[in-house]
């Protein structure tokens, strides 16, 4: 897949001198001419696989540009460019986040070299951090497979919605990928960290629903040795999915949005 660069850059002879470097070795080429334009465009659901920033920039810095990059969780690998060469400019960008830099006018070679390396480090990152939520058993939206536009708005909307605390609905025909996204926005949401409780509500029968999901004293109903908390109890502070859902008989179901609504 053809690898695009957003260059933040305003002065047109520079940005028009690296675009030309970077479409002769074959990435795509997007422009922004401020730091404000490059954070619309990253939020704005422009797939950018690395952003070349100038650090001396009209409005936003380069180092700001930045920071408000990370800020609102855009990982993707950053080169910072400058036409100074000021050692401290730079060192401010690389500990906001920057992979790595060059001084304008600079080489095909270095711009060259300067970009395939972010790529790298921005992989290698990206595995170390799936590894890390593969072992924490936690998945996100980097770990899904599809770059369709379908598949984007997708996760673009599982994004918005890891962000509330509001129930989410997920719709889709069985094997699609329900309980993946619900896994996803559940790993990219605050509750990150407490349980994830799945239910096959088309599994359960339909005289022990109640139970499982609400719980039950002991003694309540024949059968009943023992207190069980039920599985929105379980679940308290993390996610609970509800698989088939409409399986349910219609009384639960009721039940079930009193709790939601409560």
């Amino acid at each position: 897949m053809t690898k695009t660069v957003l260059i933040t850059d305003d002065d047109p002879t520079q940005r028009r001198l690296i675009q030309a470097v970077l479409e002769r070795e074959g990435f795509a080429v997007v422009h922004a001419e401020n730091g404000d334009q490059a954070l619309a465009r990253l939020t704005g659901g422009q797939r950018v696989d690395v952003v070349i920033l100038d650090l001396n920039m009209p409005g936003l810095s380069g180092v700001e540009t930045l920071r408000a990059m990370r800020g609102q969780g855009i990982d993707c690998p950053v080169v910072v460019l400058t036409a100074t060469g000021g050692v401290d400019t730079v060192v401010k960008a690389m500990q906001a986040g920057a992979q790595d830099f060059f001084v304008k006018p600079a080489s095909p070679e270095r711009i060259i070299v300067s970009i395939r390396n972010a790529l790298q480090m921005g992989a290698l990152a990206q595995e170390a951090g799936r590894l890390k939520r593969e072992r924490a058993n936690v998945t996100a939206f980097d770990d899904l497979i599809g770059a369709s536009p379908a598949m984007a708005l997708v996760k673009k909307l599982g994004e918005r919605a890891a962000k509330t605390g509001i129930p989410v609905l997920i719709l889709g025909e069985s094997g699609v990928g329900k309980e993946l996204i619900a896994r996803a926005v559940h790993g990219a949401s605050d509750r990150a960290g407490r349980p994830f409780v799945a239910v096959n509500c088309g599994a359960i029968s339909p005289n022990l629903v109640e139970s499982l999901l609400f719980g039950h004293e002991k003694g309540s109903f024949t059968g009943a040795s023992e207190k069980h908390l039920g599985k929105f109890q379980e679940a308290n502070g993390g996610t609970l999915f509800l698989d088939e859902i409409g399986e349910l008989p219609l009384e639960m179901q009721v039940k079930l949005l009193r709790a939601l609504q409560e």
